[in-house]
């Protein structure tokens, strides 16, 4: 393994400008100019296609209703990203991929297949089994793969996966959940309605973020190792794995009460714990890959002990917050933050430096990385402090 940069003695550089990309470029501008256009664009398309399912009483119910869980859910998956949070701007993407793309793809994909499958003498519970599956957690796990694709440095592994892939099925279920809340309204009433709500926002609000997260722990796979072979093969079995949990879960809906409540009982229960055990297995494996990598810039002289024992766990990292803001103020709390945010990111690049992974400049990213750490720490800690060795 490459050795950490040693700090050069004395005061080190501020960031060489040289070396800061410029935030602004014009291939940037183009392609947030782009995602936001396709995502308002098939924002307008699906809002039409649930306005003409529901008309404007049910939209409005839907709408209302449908907003509940996505809350708690999208705090769930904040709370698992606390080590390095990824952009704001990225889970917006995700959350809008699987509200808009997503579920417009699948409501146009469903409909056709739904009538050619009843034109050839089929079953119409064919298209929730075997076609609207595959269709949607395609069409969600592309937005999690362009992620991946157009932002590699921001998806570092399985965490970042989990996440990305939980906003998306967020923002699915969300359209979704206002489509049926909203059709149940027009159709039968607000007591159909509130059985609606309770069914899929009370005892499954998990259960398309669940489904698409195997997708993502896949792609998250892909994104740490350089084996062309785990960067083919994990996706692929994560989308399998998340169709068939996907089929299964739907297939329960023509069985009955009584199928439906074994089914949650013997698949959506034991799915919901297994991802609350894996989030938090990967989580502790962040904790020690920070302190793994860490260590090695209070070697070099960048770090002290202290700072890396802090920086490896989240119950420090809060209690540092707290007294950098207590002792001198929200400025020196912003400044604790952003020295903590600067040292996830800098073990995560040594962790794909160390596996190959890192893009061509990761030495560059790395320095200034450092340099910008180094000058945070006079916000909250004004007095030079000693290197630890």
């Amino acid at each position: 393994m490459a050795e950490a940069l040693l700090r050069p003695a004395g005061e080190p550089p501020a960031p060489d400008p040289a070396l800061v990309p410029r935030r602004t470029s014009a291939g940037r501008v183009l392609l947030r100019t782009l995602a936001v256009l396709l995502l308002v664009a098939c924002g307008v398309l699906t809002l039409g296609a649930v306005l003409s399912n529901t008309g404007p009483a049910g939209l409005v119910v839907g709408l209302a209703l449908a907003i509940v869980p996505v809350f708690p859910v999208v705090a769930a998956f904040l709370w698992l990203d606390r080590y390095e949070a990824e952009p704001p701007a990225l889970l917006l993407f995700a959350f809008g991929w699987g509200a808009f793309v997503a579920t417009l793809v699948s409501l146009a994909v469903n409909s056709a297949s739904s009538v050619f499958i009843l034109q050839a003498g089929g079953e119409a519970s064919a298209t929730a089994v075997f076609v609207a599956p595959v269709v949607e957690e395609v069409s969600k796990g592309t937005g999690v793969l362009l992620i991946l694709l157009l932002r590699r440095r921001e998806f570092d592994g399985v965490v970042d996966g989990i996440v990305y892939a939980g906003m998306a099925g967020v923002g699915f279920a969300f359209v979704e959940n206002i489509l049926y809340l909203g059709r149940s309204f027009l159709e039968s009433g607000g007591g159909a309605a509130v059985a609606t709500f309770i069914v899929r926002c009370i005892f499954s609000p998990f259960a398309h973020p669940l489904f698409t997260m195997a997708t993502g722990i896949g792609l998250g796979l892909a994104a740490r190792y350089r084996s062309p072979a785990v960067r083919v093969l994990a996706p692929l079995v994560g989308l399998l794995v998340a169709i068939l949990l996907h089929g299964t879960w739907n297939a329960s809906a023509s069985l009955g009460f009584n199928g439906f409540v074994g089914t949650y009982v013997a698949v959506q229960i034991p799915l919901f714990v297994a991802a609350v055990v894996i989030a938090l297995l990967v989580r502790r494996r962040e904790a020690r890959l920070l302190r793994r990598h860490l260590v090695a810039y209070a070697g070099s002289g960048w770090l002290t002990a202290a700072e890396v024992r802090m920086l490896s766990s989240l119950h420090e990292r809060a209690r540092a917050r707290d007294w950098a803001g207590r002792t001198l103020g929200p400025v020196a709390r912003r400044s604790m933050r952003g020295f903590q945010e600067q040292a996830s990111e800098l073990a995560f690049l040594r962790e794909r430096m160390v596996n190959g992974t890192a893009a061509h400049d990761a030495q560059d990213v790395e320095l200034r990385t450092l340099q910008t750490m180094w000058h945070l720490r006079r916000g909250f800690l004004p007095q030079p402090v000693a290197a630890g060795r």
